[in-house]
């Protein structure tokens, strides 16, 4: 009964509960990306939100695909609110760093739905987020920010090293700010996830039935 069902699930794509559920979630990820908090250890333009939280936890009840269409409302509903400063640039560097973090993790979880898996996917969507971070921020988002404020690279290498003054290049900016940035906000958005996927599943646990 529960093959057909399945089967019958992947044929019909995306329902219209689940496409609600999608929606929703991509509205409560925007409405957190608002509340940021500064980290002592980054400049002050990055900023810790809790908005993966509600794209884990879909990418969990519904699929590692629906959470990519979560990360993307996410980062439009943002973008029409609030505007861009880097022509697009950051926001779409948000979405590809979201989707390296939720992607790896709903697609490990999806493979056999256990609190090992969960726990084993948010470690790897972690380092994937960690690495894939110091990535972007060092070859796209800083020289975009540099660009689009008319800024020099080394005024932006100079914030990282009032805080960290072991900071006196991009790559140690990058392994120095941003990682550190990135693998503070898996852990804890991991955490609250684990948390809170269990109450917040039993609402949505037919939904691709």
């Amino acid at each position: 009964m529960e093959k057909t069902n399945s089967g019958s699930a992947a044929k019909k794509g995306l329902g219209v509960r689940e496409l609600a559920f999608i929606g929703m979630f991509g509205a409560i990820a925007a409405v957190l990306m608002f509340f940021e908090f500064p980290l002592p250890f980054a400049p002050g333009f990055y900023k810790l939100d809790f908005s993966e939280v509600p794209v884990l936890i879909g990418s969990f009840a519904l699929g590692p695909i629906a959470g990519v269409f979560i990360e993307l409302i996410k980062i439009l509903i943002h973008f029409v609110i609030k505007g861009t400063s880097t022509a697009g640039v950051g926001e779409l560097a948000n979405f590809l760093i979201g989707i390296a973090f939720v992607l790896p993790a709903g697609i490990i979880y999806s493979l056999g739905k256990t609190r090992k898996r969960a726990i084993i996917g948010m470690i790897v969507g972690t380092l994937t987020m960690v690495a894939a971070g110091c990535f972007i921020n060092a070859f796209v988002l800083l020289p975009t920010y540099a660009k689009a404020f008319e800024m020099p690279m080394d005024a932006l290498i100079a914030m990282g090293t009032a805080v960290n003054p072991h900071v006196n290049s991009l790559l140690t900016f990058a392994l120095l700010c941003v990682a550190p940035f990135n693998l503070l906000k898996g852990i804890v958005v991991s955490i609250v996830t684990m948390l809170l996927y269990k109450r917040i599943s039993s609402l949505i646990k037919g939904v691709r039935q």
